[in-house]
């Protein structure tokens, strides 16, 4: 029927493709083939390492006889190293449609005889002396399209990156003049022809991705067993890799190297571009650092330097943050827009939202770019720079967050830290450097305390407790910004080391009284009263939940309010005095500006419910605490999140009191809760049926 060229460079795709096809791509495949077979051109486009060829030669190759095809014509696009000369690419078809003279070295199988790319190409010496006309190529294919009948020819033309702009002009051409040619080209980037048909190659799953790590690695480490503790070893390293076959594939070869998979684990969260095997016929296919590169290459110096300083962003970043960034020495504001679309049509980048949506768009870089772009930026002398930029913008977005929650509008103020998590945390990484300057640690200490209500009231505790473990030690002076962050420290260790919490206050109680600051001196009261609660003392826990209510200004920033010091102190009171309990919670529900602080607003109507089942108002608790999860699910939770909702531990409040109104002769397995920080707090489930009361 028909054959392919047996040269390295075709076994390269198609030897990757495996005994039994390639894995984790059977959908893709067969979508490639129903494409093949309804339209004349597919070009499959996708990220370096993503399988492009293994993928195309997959859904040619592995056709059943009689086939759809006469005759496939397998063509490697020059280039590979950089930019070519203009009509490389249709010498190459030339040469391997026609031979080097005009009469191509052919071999007959099956139906008829094909090109063999191997030795059409001859050597360089031969191509130079007697160049095949490009004018014969279309009279060539024609015929052979005669020969063929109603079955059409394919033209493969493999990896056109470094000669995209030739491939379309030449398919263009090739299309309109010889009907009965189909063509299929992988390409990072589509060619933009009007009847193209693109099939985007995504990374694998991680399930799909774990399957192919296995069934490398059983080549070069049989003993190696997926097993238990491995097995997930194995999920984390599909997951670092983004599920990128070429480098699954390379890591897998690393197994006999080192002394576990969760040893290489650790080393490729650190950096990929590392891995390399001696395998592959192509160079591009030898390391990832070739597979990145080889689109470095092809990237103008504008792209080239927005690609490495973006590098420096761990997370999504916006148009206006990466203009911020990357702009100067060479590269013009206005650039870096077109620059983060091109880097973006060839993989180099993710765009996260829908083009033209309401939001304005933002990218992520990929991880093997990003380390690949980090190892550029070092190399070019800029790191010091992109870091500076990028912690003082960071910075900024702490400050803006932070007067987002004091101004009322809590909910951009969740969504603008979530959105840039990642970097925040790359902040706290950059600062914590041993070589890091005081200036980035004193910037990354006050980023971490403005976000106090981050680590508080959206239960990431445990992120903050370890960020400001590793960033107070680095800052040096006895400052207000020290107290600040010691006081925060002191709350987020709290529940789980009181110890290290009373240690600490004790620190700021001091700084706190000679500055004269009462905000200060009240919140320190308010974490007293969370010690006190834990450890079970009532009474001490709402004296000091009183002294803090009274002593922290109505609106003053920078830690809770008076009114969740308010609510604290009605729960603390619920068993002992219902009465003033109640007074406190409705004092709460009453301070001023309190309505505009959801996070204040729902501790005050949970300890509201409470004090009223307490009193024995079960019916009134109820519909009161059903309001409170309405409120919640109306005011609070994120657009685009919604499995995962804000303030956890307040919705688990509220549920463990439903609960128990719901099911008064279940024993009570948890005290009611205090605002304090928790890591993880479940959710139990609530059931439908209305209490009596």
């Amino acid at each position: 029927m028909w054959a392919y060229a047996e040269d390295a460079e075709w076994a390269s795709a198609a030897g990757r493709c495996g005994p039994d096809g390639l894995i984790g791509r059977d959908e893709e495949t067969t979508d490639l083939r129903a494409g093949l077979a309804r339209n004349r051109l597919v070009t499959v486009t996708g990220a370096a390492g993503a399988g492009k060829s293994a993928l195309a030669a997959a859904a040619v190759g592995g056709a059943e006889e009689p086939g759809p095809w006469a005759r496939v014509i397998y063509v490697r696009c020059p280039g590979g190293g950089g930019p070519v000369a203009v009509g490389a690419l249709a010498a190459r078809v030339a040469e391997v449609v026609l031979g080097p003279r005009g009469t191509a070295g052919r071999r007959t199988v099956g139906a008829g005889a094909v090109p063999d790319a191997r030795t059409s190409a001859g050597t360089p010496g031969a191509r130079a002396k007697a160049r095949p006309a490009f004018t014969d190529l279309v009279p060539a294919l024609r015929a052979l399209g005669h020969a063929a009948g109603r079955r059409p020819v394919l033209l493969f033309l493999d990896d056109a990156d470094a000669v995209r702009t030739e491939c379309a002009g030449l398919v263009q051409r090739l299309l309109m003049d010889v009907p009965g040619v189909r063509v299929l080209v992988t390409c990072r980037q589509a060619l933009g022809l009007g009847e193209e048909r693109v099939l985007r190659l995504a990374p694998l799953a991680v399930d799909a991705a774990a399957e192919l790590f296995l069934a490398r690695a059983r080549a070069t480490a049989p003993g190696f067993r997926a097993e238990g503790a491995e097995a997930a070893a194995v999920a984390r390293i599909c997951r670092v890799l983004e599920g990128v076959p070429l480098a699954v594939e390379l890591a897998a070869g690393q197994l006999d190297r080192e002394p576990s998979a969760w040893a290489l684990a650790d080393r490729l969260e650190r950096d990929q571009c590392w891995l390399a095997a001696p395998g592959p016929a192509l160079h591009r296919h030898r390391s990832l650092r070739s597979a990145v590169g080889s689109a470095y290459l092809l990237c103008e110096r504008p792209e080239r330097a927005v690609w490495s300083r973006s590098s420096v962003f761990q997370g999504a970043f916006t148009e206006p943050t990466a203009a911020y960034l990357c702009a100067g020495a060479g590269v013009a504001p206005h650039q870096v827009s077109a620059c983060l679309a091109q880097l973006a049509a060839a993989g180099v980048l993710e765009t996260l939202d829908e083009p033209g949506g309401l939001r304005p768009p933002r990218y992520r870089m990929t991880r093997a770019a990003r380390d690949f772009g980090a190892e550029r930026l070092l190399a070019a002398g800029e790191f010091t720079v992109a870091v500076e930029r990028h912690v003082l913008h960071h910075r900024r977005l702490a400050e803006v967050a932070e007067h987002l929650w004091n101004a009322g509008d809590q909910r951009q103020a969740a969504r603008l830290v979530r959105d840039n998590a990642a970097d925040l945390t790359a902040l706290v990484e950059y600062a914590a450097r041993p070589d890091a300057p005081p200036a980035q640690v004193m910037a990354a200490l006050a980023t971490v305390a403005d976000l106090w209500f981050w680590w508080t009231a959206h239960d990431h505790g445990e992120e903050g407790r370890a960020h400001l473990a590793r960033l107070l030690p680095r800052h040096d002076a006895d400052d207000h910004l020290a107290a600040r962050a010691r006081w925060l420290a002191a709350w987020l260790n709290a529940p789980g080391d009181p110890a290290t919490a009373r240690a600490l206050l004790g620190q700021v109680w001091t700084a706190a009284v000679l500055a004269g600051d009462d905000a200060l001196i009240g919140r320190v009261a308010h974490v007293q009263g969370v010690l006190a609660w834990e450890r079970g003392d009532a009474r001490t826990a709402a004296d000091c939940f009183r002294q803090a209510a009274d002593t922290v200004p109505a609106y003053a920033p920078g830690g809770p309010a008076p009114a969740v010091s308010l609510a604290a102190l009605a729960v603390a009171q619920a068993r002992t005095s219902p009465g003033a309990a109640g007074r406190s919670a409705r004092r709460a529900l009453a301070y001023p500006g309190v309505r505009d602080d959801a996070w204040a607003t729902a501790l005050a109507r949970y300890a509201r419910a409470y004090t009223d089942h307490h009193q024995g108002h079960t019916s009134r608790a109820w519909h009161r605490a059903h309001r409170a999860l309405a409120t919640l699910d109306t005011r609070v939770t994120l657009p685009g999140t919604p499995d995962s909702p804000d303030l956890p531990a307040v919705r688990a409040s509220l549920h463990r009191l439903l609960a128990d109104i719901e099911s008064p002769r279940t024993p009570r397995a948890a005290r009611p809760t205090v605002p304090a920080p928790r890591t993880d707090t479940p959710t139990p489930s609530r059931t439908s049926s209305r209490a009596t009361g």
